[in-house]
């Protein structure tokens, strides 16, 4: 199995693992995060040490590349920049709990994470990292913006257009043919 690291090792982290674990396509060897100390463990694996040290685990590991497990979308962007001018060759993989449900016709780029029980419908459109959460629901002709977060239980109806960085908060529901711009946050429970 190819070699992989998760980037970020707090609970969002815990759910990254798991998928991954499920999944079974990759082995994960460990850990990379700035504020936490090397050695500590997260559901078995070592925090291996910062940002810095995924060059040298490409070379001598053999890393090719991994998922970045962090929930906020301005840190997330940030982490991307940071790791792409570290080493443009790392490769941004998803993580796609084998318990949710893509339907056809749905594109996802690089470094998506759609968690258990997820649901993402026809002809949808998925920007770079972005996070459907658990039980999450992404209803037809959606298009994501870049490092977008759907929340748990939150409801995108047909046809809504969410801009880049945007978070929609747990149990949001946004109505049909609704147009969100980039970075705003949608508050839980409420309804756009």
């Amino acid at each position: 199995m190819k070699k992989i690291v998760i980037i970020g090792a707090s609970g969002h982290a815990k759910v990254i693992i798991d998928i991954i674990e499920k999944r079974n396509e990759y082995q994960v060897i460990g850990l990379i995060d700035s504020y936490k100390k090397a050695n500590q463990k997260i559901m078995g694996y070592p925090i291996l040490g910062k940002e810095n040290l995924i060059p040298e685990l490409m070379i001598k590991q053999g890393v090719i590349g991994g998922v970045i497990a962090v929930g906020d979308n301005w840190s997330r962007s940030k982490l991307r920049d940071k790791i792409k001018a570290l080493t443009p060759k790392f490769k941004f993989l998803p993580a796609i709990h084998p318990n949710s449900i893509l339907y056809n016709n749905i594109k996802i780029k690089q470094g998506v994470v759609i968690m258990a029980g997820a649901i993402v419908n026809a002809a949808t459109k998925i920007g770079k990292h972005c996070i459907i959460n658990s039980n999450a629901v992404v209803e037809h002709d959606c298009v994501l913006g870049d490092f977008v977060h759907v929340s748990p239980n939150a409801t995108i109806t047909g046809n809504v257009t969410i801009g880049e960085g945007t978070h929609i908060g747990a149990g949001a529901v946004v109505i049909p043919n609704i147009k969100i711009g980039k970075w705003a946050t949608i508050g839980a429970g409420a309804v756009i």
